[in-house]
Parts: C-alpha cells; sequence; structure tokens
C-alpha cells in the first residue's frame, strides 16, 4: 500500500483484508521488507482470524504476501533486535503472552479451510504460517526454509512440530538442523504443498481451489477438517469413537439432507451452511 500524504508508513495497517463471495482474503502487506511479520502485524491478523472463524458467509481462507518477492520471511528480526536492546524477553515455542496470540499457528480449532498462496520465499515464520493451512498452493518461484537454527534461534512458530509430522523424520531434521531451502518442486515431490504452477498463473490455480472448495457443502468442509486434524495422532479405533462438535452439526443440518436430494434430483445442491 503507498503511503498516503501526511500518514507516516509506520501508521499503515500491516495486512490487508477483504471479504467477497465467501471468500476471505488476507494479505501480508509490508512487500518492502519481504513481509516480515511484526507485532503489530501479529495483532491485526489475530482480530482477522476473529472474525473469519465467526463470520458464517466466509467459507474459505486465501493467505498470501503482498508483491512478487516474499509471502513472508516471518519475524521481523530487526524488531527483535530493538526488543532484545530493550531487555524485552525472548519468546520459545508458542506465543501465548505474545500480541496477537493465539496466532494462525496456534488456532488449532479454526474450522474454515485456509489456502496458503505462496510466490517468492517462504522462510521461518512465514514457512511455519504455511505449515498451518490447510492447502498450499504455490509458484515456481516458491522458496521454503526454516533458518533459525543459524541464527540462534528455534522455529518456536510451529515449524519443529509440524515438519516432524507432514515428513519423514530423517527428511525434516535435515532442513531443521541446517537452514536448508526447499524449492518448489522438491516441496511438490515431498508431499508439503498441493501444487506448483508458473507464477502467472498462481492466481487463476488459487481460485480453481477455492471454487472446488465452495461447492463443497459447508458443514461438511468444516466436519472434515475438524475430525482430521484432531484425529490424526489418535488410534484408529478411538478417532471411529471420538465425538466432533462440527460432525454433530453436520449430520442434523439441512445440508445433509439436500446433498442427497439434489442428486437425486439431477440438480446442484443449494447450501445453506445449517
Amino acid at each position: 500500500m503507498p503511503e498516503q500524504p501526511g500518514r507516516p508508513a509506520e501508521h499503515e495497517p500491516r495486512v490487508r483484508y477483504e471479504k467477497r463471495d465467501h471468500v476471505a482474503r488476507i494479505t501480508l502487506d509490508r512487500p518492502a521488507v519481504l513481509n516480515a511479520m511484526d507485532l503489530r502485524m501479529h495483532e491485526e491478523l489475530a482480530a482477522i482470524w476473529d472474525d473469519v472463524e465467526a463470520d458464517d458467509d466466509v467459507r474459505v481462507a486465501v493467505l498470501t504476501g503482498a508483491g512478487d518477492r516474499a509471502f513472508t520471511v516471518g519475524q521481523d528480526l530487526k524488531e527483535r533486535a530493538r526488543l532484545d536492546r530493550e531487555g524485552v524477553p525472548r519468546s520459545t515455542f508458542g506465543s501465548r503472552g505474545q500480541p496477537g496470540w493465539p496466532r494462525l499457528t496456534e488456532r488449532f480449532g479454526l474450522s474454515k479451510p485456509v489456502i496458503a498462496r505462496v510466490n517468492g520465499y517462504a522462510l521461518g515464520g512465514g514457512f511455519e504460517l504455511a505449515l498451518a493451512c490447510d492447502l498450499i498452493i504455490a509458484s515456481e518461484q516458491a522458496v521454503f526454509a526454516l533458518p533459525e537454527a543459524g541464527l540462534g534461534l528455534v522455529p518456536g512458530a510451529g515449524g519443529a512440530f509440524r515438519l516432524a509430522r507432514q515428513l519423514p523424520l530423517k527428511t525434516a531434521m535435515g532442513y531443521l538442523l541446517t537452514g536448508r531451502r526447499l524449492g518448489a518442486q522438491e516441496a511438490l515431490r515431498l508431499g508439503l504443498v498441493n501444487q506448483v504452477v508458473p507464477a502467472d498463473q498462481l492466481d487463476d490455480c488459487v481460485a480453481q481451489w477455492t471454487a472446488e472448495l465452495l461447492r463443497s457443502a459447508p458443514l461438511a468442509v468444516r466436519a472434515i477438517k475438524e475430525a482430521v486434524l484432531r484425529s490424526v495422532d489418535m488410534p484408529l479405533e478411538e478417532a471411529f469413537s471420538a465425538e466432533f462438535g462440527w460432525e454433530q452439526r453436520r449430520r442434523y443440518s439441512q445440508d445433509a439432507v439436500e446433498g442427497p436430494r439434489a442428486f437425486a434430483e439431477g440438480r446442484e445442491p443449494r447450501w445453506q451452511g445449517r
């Protein structure tokens, strides 16, 4: 966002937020610093994620970074250096007690599907943010890495935990302990991203995935997301007997009747989300 006359750039919003046609579009908007995430950005994002979850008209969220150089390079290290000089305690795993908590990386109950649209660098907390999304659509220019070990830090926003769950352990440890960069095609081969396309096709590809999600019944999508994420570490027998709140809502909803009825009548379903 360009600087407005008479308004210092430091007072500009850090995030752009738009809602249209059941889709929330969240854009990290500090392209001059590769969308580095400072505390103000985290505070803005917290309010946005609250709204995404609360607004029943929103069925899908798309998270991206402004410009064509980065999704986000994660923590604003210049701000962190200033906080160190001021004696502000350093963070560890998680963000409890910090501005913007709970951040997306710790919103384990967020029921709407989130797509990460990644173009350029997704480093450190940026990679962790993408890992916390449900789908990752990347351009061929996307680069992922967790360089924290080389900076005397740890991947405290879930990278140390999620990467080891989403990759074979030895593979994950290689990237975590060395900070090696991971190109888009290799991320696709390893199953970390859903699709890789040329940069000029990225928006069309994200739009296709978004349209497919919107064709699905909203309560079914929320029920499936909750069941998968809550059961992934459960014994299979326990998963079958567990109770899932969104599944109870779906099971007794009008949409659960509408889907089979529309199929029998040879028409497109009209989802109500209730």
